[in-house]
Parts: structure tokens; sequence; C-alpha cells
């Protein structure tokens, strides 16, 4: 599971060229499906027209990159009228007030999280007048561009933890006490995998690129110089770079020399 913010500004990789084709600009959702089926791409040489990615095109989505098979899987929007169609619909959910179908406002959406497998919205984080509480797409009935519209009964089942968009156990079959105590529990075992994970993934990068030479001068994410074209790095060098962003660490391991 993948917030919109951990996915918007990735570097995007393609695995069959080993180039960096450009950043994810935006998510482009499908409010009669309720999934993220493209992503729109930055790239300073396209400005003329809008590139993207169909989801199914996408290999994965890590903590550093989303990668794709290769630089054919980009489309221009233009071209595929049902993209296009998407994309004029302009659905954003992040700020965007969620009422019942009654009439009753219940809060404004902080942050969405999608299946970084299949693109399916599993939820969103509301802000509402009394707390933060998370919500199941499953009573979700209208993702419209100013309002979104949600079940009557929607208020009454804010789930405590954001980990639970990401649970698979039915609440009909199992005692409330016992969904908790799972719950509570998946939470807990997400958390700790995903930095366990994250952490080896730290470890990997730290080993591939100690003693390399770096190729060109590279900068940070606020435009400061990090590196000097010529710099042999160290753990603590590129430790620095996975701590300034996720871009970062990809624009120095695609910058190196042995």
């Amino acid at each position: 599971m993948k917030n919109s913010a951990q996915i918007i500004g990735l570097p995007i990789i393609s695995i069959s060229d080993g180039i960096q084709i450009g950043i994810v600009k935006s998510l482009v959702i499908n409010p009669e499906k309720g999934s993220i089926d493209f992503l729109t791409i930055e790239h300073e040489d396209w400005q003329g027209s809008v590139k993207a990615i169909p989801f199914k095109k996408v290999i994965g989505i890590g903590e550093f990159a989303v990668t794709i098979e290769g630089s054919n899987a980009v489309i221009d929007l233009n071209e595929i009228p049902i993209a296009n169609q998407l994309v004029n619909k302009k659905i954003k959910l992040k700020n965007t007030r969620v009422m019942t179908r009654k009439g009753e406002l219940i809060g404004e959406i902080n942050e969405y999280f999608v299946d970084e497998e299949t693109g399916q919205i599993l939820g969103m984080e509301l802000k509402t007048s009394n707390q933060d509480a998370a919500i199941s797409s499953e009573f979700v009935l209208t993702y419209g561009k100013d309002i979104i519209i949600v079940k009557e009964e929607a208020s009454k089942n804010f789930l405590g933890n954001i980990a639970d968009l990401d649970t698979n156990v039915s609440e009909t079959e199992v005692h409330p006490t016992v969904v908790n105590d799972n719950r509570r529990a998946g939470a807990a075992n997400a958390v700790e995998s995903q930095n366990d994970e994250l952490a080896a993934l730290k470890r990997k990068q730290i080993d591939l690129l100690k003693d390399k030479i770096v190729a060109k001068t590279i900068y940070d994410s606020k435009g400061q110089v990090l590196f000097e074209a010529g710099t042999k790095l160290t753990p603590a060098d590129i430790t620095k770079a996975q701590d300034d962003s996720p871009g970062t660490v990809v624009e120095v391991s695609m910058n190196v020399e042995a």
C-alpha cells in the first residue's frame, strides 16, 4: 500500500534501457473504477505534450523509483481519447470534501492510499471536525471533481489506523474483539516489515555505490551541490544522498563509474 505522496515525484526508470525517463507528475484517477489508471510524466523535453504510463505497465513502485519494462510503455495522452478524458475530469481527491448521500459533510481528504500492485484506491485519510480518521473506499459512492459522496454509514465505520486499509480480515466472520486484535498486530507487523525492507535496501545501495566515482556534479533537492564530479563515495556520502530524497540516490546511482 502506498499513499499518493509516496508515488508523486518518484523517478521513473526503464529497466531495459537503464535510463530515467522522467518523474511521476500526477496520478490519473478513474472515478468509475475507483482506481489509478495512469501516471503522468514530468520531463523537461516534453513541454508540448502530456506523456503518461498506463498503471498496468508499471513493474513496481519502490521506495526510490517507479520501474517500467521499457520506454515503449510511455504514451501520448493526446493520442488516447479515453486517457485524455480521464485527465480532463480532474479528479484529485486530496483537499476534497467528503459528504454522505443525504448531505452530511463528514470531513476533507488529507491523503489517499493505493494498492501498488493493482492501482485500486484502498481508502482515504480524512480530517473531520473531531479527529483524523481513515475510511475504506468500499463506502464511496461517487468520486466527483468537487465532492466525494459516501454511504450514510461511512462516519460510523472510521478506521483507527491507516494500516487497517490493507488488511484482508473478514469482519463478518470474526468476532469484533479478534478483528481489533488482528488489526493492531497486523499494523505493527506491517510497519516493522516496511522498516526492515527499507533498511535492507539502503544497506544494499551502500554496498553497490561505496568507493564508486561520481561522474558528474550531483545536486540535492534544494539545488545545492551534494557531490562534486570526481568524488569517491563513502558510506557516509551515500547515507547523505538517501536522507536527502529518493530521487537523489537514484541520480547518484545513475552517474557513477568504477
